[in-house]
């Protein structure tokens, strides 16, 4: 008889977990999959990634028909927006997705799914809703949770997060949101195209503060430039329920401030989801921050691993897909297999868009490393005007010897064009290769060859090359100067 009933044993039905199970099984490894909400998917398909990209399309359509005539086409009066029908084609939208994250599907790759509430009995036993279950290995894939920040008075009003703003009965008239980090304003936003009146209050003097401040510069500008208030640089000092809503109170810049608003959103940090595991019954160590783990995500019981936000590394969808392959690596596999983040990308989905892979300014600074910055604005590029959105630009790092650091594009499409540099830096492509790669025309992915070839230009086009075609074979040189 069998010393444990399962090989693996995996602990949260989101994207780290699903990769797991979904990997494991299919190579003939006996799988069972704890979820303790009723539907897999975890919190991208069901509160996060998924609902907002959503409702971010929805307001962008919404904010395009009212703005028809820099198209060229004719005013259009737009009735106000009906929530219910946002929130049906939210509904529609995961749905549609959730069939690819069923009980059914998995269960048809080989893993056992149970639904209930997990917490460790001993380092290979789990009690699942009263049923024991024992496993060889263990994988935590919890996830996380939204965290509020210890302001006075936030736990005695009613507020949203991400857990519950998409199913919200009608659009806010008022909207403050705490936090200036890639949820706030991409929600931030999106509301505000909705039709409501949005201010972020944000800590620090920029939003996305682990952005470069001329990139971000670009999404704070765009916002700004739409109606969305911003106070930057501020310190709140307390929160309290008023007739018809909130009111919060902050000071910035030595002088306090209050605002009322009919809705207050706190999007300002997550929490790893740690707390019904009792961890302390199989000797996993944790912080606030997340699971301790080594480089082979092994938690400090080495037969239990841990991947995805309940990490508290980098809390993507992306991110906890890779993990999750590194975990199969190791648990399944047994090939040490390290995780490595150097070209990990990232996209704040605001319009412009602000994507990033492997260093930007701060953290070379930081690294205390040497390197050369080049851009190329989309105001340079014909299809972005012919879009009409010809705001922001592509940022290349690259060190002294000219292998790139990393990119960061603030622009039209940024998410997109960021995938042919995460192509480009994990297989060692030259910045020669992508500058002379033929793109079709018209195109923002033109852009990227652009900026390569800037690079290259002053070699190419220098005093010593000319010099030495016109020696060889006999140029004459410029046929026409300027006065």
């Amino acid at each position: 008889m069998a010393k444990y009933e399962y090989d693996i044993g995996v602990i949260g039905g989101g994207a780290a977990g699903l990769t797991v199970a979904a990997g494991a099984a299919q190579l003939g490894v006996k799988t069972v999959l704890l979820e303790k909400t009723p539907t897999l998917g975890g919190d991208c398909l069901h509160t996060g990634c998924v609902p907002s990209k959503t409702l971010i399309k929805t307001a962008s359509v919404y904010h395009n028909m009212k703005y028809a005539e820099q198209y060229g086409l004719p005013g259009v009066e737009l009735p106000p927006v009906d929530m219910a029908g946002v929130n049906r084609r939210i509904k529609e939208v995961i749905d549609a997705i959730q069939v690819h994250d069923s009980e059914e599907r998995f269960c048809g790759l080989g893993v056992k799914v149970i639904f209930g509430e997990a917490s460790f009995e001993d380092d290979h036993v789990v009690n699942c809703s009263g049923q024991r279950i024992s496993a060889k290995f263990w994988v935590l894939a919890t996830g996380s949770h939204p965290s509020a920040p210890p302001i006075p008075g936030l736990s005695d009003v009613k507020y949203l997060t991400n857990e519950d703003l998409f199913s919200l009965p009608a659009l806010p008239g008022s909207l403050v949101v705490l936090g200036g980090g890639p949820i706030g304003c991409e929600m931030a936003q999106a509301f505000n195209r909705l039709g409501s009146d949005v201010r972020i209050i944000q800590r620090n003097t920029q939003l996305l503060s682990a952005e470069d401040p001329d990139m971000a510069q670009v999404i704070q500008q765009s916002l700004a430039a739409e109606g969305v208030h911003l106070d930057l640089g501020t310190a709140t000092r307390s929160i309290r329920s008023v007739s018809g809503g909130v009111e919060v109170e902050y000071e910035q810049d030595g002088k306090a401030h209050v605002v009322q608003v009919e809705t207050l959103l706190v999007a300002a940090g997550r929490s790893p989801s740690v707390e019904s595991l009792k961890l302390e019954n199989c000797g996993v160590e944790y912080d606030r921050k997340g699971v301790r783990t080594d480089d082979r995500l092994r938690t400090t019981r080495k037969h239990i691993f841990a991947a995805g936000d309940v990490l508290g590394r980098y809390r993507f969808t992306h991110a906890a897909g890779y993990e999750g392959g590194i975990v199969i690596s190791n648990a399944v596999f047994r090939l040490p297999r390290k995780v490595d983040y150097t070209w990990l990308p990232w996209c704040t989905f605001t319009e412009p868009e602000l994507a990033s892979v492997g260093m930007n300014e701060k953290r070379a600074q930081e690294a205390g490393l040497e390197y050369t910055v080049w851009e190329e604005s989309f105001s340079d590029n014909d299809r972005a005007r012919a879009e009409g959105v010809i705001g922001g630009k592509v940022k290349l790092i690259l060190n002294k010897k000219e292998k790139p650091l990393g990119v960061q594009i603030a622009g039209i499409h940024a998410g997109e064009l960021i995938g042919e540099w995460v192509a480009a830096t994990n297989g060692k492509v030259g910045l020669a290769t992508l500058a002379s790669a033929v793109h079709p025309y018209p195109t923002v992915g033109e852009i990227n060859k652009r900026v390569a070839g800037k690079v290259l230009s002053p070699k190419l086009f220098s005093d010593k090359v000319r010099k030495t075609l016109g020696f060889l074979f006999d140029y004459k040189g410029r046929a026409c100067t300027l006065d």
